[in-house]
């Protein structure tokens, strides 16, 4: 039985209900309050689109600075079925696609071994913790001219960026959820003769993958960022570019239409994120706002 069920049976039901009927009030309950969650999420969106519209057509914002929705549909549309001048609209995001991809994929797998093995490990999380903290401090806007300097204009100067950005966001998570790691399991599964391999695979890491999870939701946002601001310092296709491009032509439709763009991807990973999450850590319980 659900816990939503059971709160449903303790304030709603008269002794005797059977768990049948309990649990299709249950359901029921959920989904009528999903479609309310999804009627306000789609009327308030379509307030603010209304209201930004009006605003500009009434000239109480100036349209030529923050466009209007109609206008970066349109400008959408053009791209879509035109292409943009540099080329077409879907090369452009598969580069950025390509670039953020790579960047998240490596700063996630080596974020989180670092930051297993330093969890792990007092002695080296002490002396390499300086040189971390010294490192994370640097902003990362900073590092995108030296990384194309160094490594061009390519593919590896917007991946560089992207993983700095996925990295220490991962490692971090990855680092706290290993020292937050319950104690009594650890004693237990040493008690039983596991070893440290066997310790970290089996208790450790299970054990930090909600923290690890909550990183992973926003990294690919991240990466995004690190692969659009290289593309922006200099680059010769990708998203980063268009804005560019539309930013020295006081091009406000096409910057926001740009930026609907990385929105939708982004919101597409979170997406998959979360169904990856559900498949992988489906012995976890339901967080308290999905059951009531």
């Amino acid at each position: 039985m659900t816990d939503a069920a059971i709160d449903i049976r303790a304030g709603a039901f008269k002794p005797g209900t059977s768990d049948a009927e309990i649990e299709a009030a249950a359901a029921k309950a959920a989904t009528h309050r999903r479609r309310t969650v999804m009627f306000w999420r789609v009327a308030i969106l379509v307030a603010f689109l209304a209201l930004w519209e009006i605003a500009a057509r009434l000239a109480w914002i100036d349209p030529f600075f923050y466009a209007m929705p109609s206008a970066i549909a349109q400008r959408l549309y053009e791209w879509t079925t035109e292409g943009t001048s540099e080329g077409p609209l879907w090369y452009h995001l598969y580069v950025t696609m390509e670039e953020s991809v790579i960047g998240f994929v490596t700063g996630s797998v080596a974020g989180i071994i670092i930051g297993v093995a330093l969890g792990r490990n007092r002695m080296a999380a002490d002396i390499f913790s300086i040189y971390i903290k010294v490192i994370n401090s640097i902003p990362r806007v900073v590092l995108a001219p030296i990384f194309i300097m160094i490594l061009g204009l390519g593919l590896a100067s917007k991946v560089a960026l992207a993983f700095v950005m996925v990295f220490f966001v991962v490692f971090h998570n990855a680092f706290q959820g290993v020292r937050e790691a319950d104690r009594a399991m650890i004693a237990n599964a040493r008690i039983l003769g596991a070893s440290n391999w066997q310790l970290t695979r089996s208790v450790i890491v299970p054990s930090a993958m909600s923290w690890i999870f909550a990183s992973l939701h926003v990294s690919f946002g991240f990466a995004i960022i690190g692969a659009i601001v290289g593309e922006f310092v200099g680059s010769r296709y990708g998203i980063g570019l268009l804005i560019n491009i539309a930013k020295g032509s006081f091009d406000a439709a096409g910057m926001y239409a740009a930026i609907v763009i990385v929105m939708v991807v982004a919101l597409g990973a979170e997406y998959l994120m979360t169904m990856v999450e559900d498949r992988l850590a489906k012995w976890r319980p339901q967080p308290l706002h999905e059951t009531q």
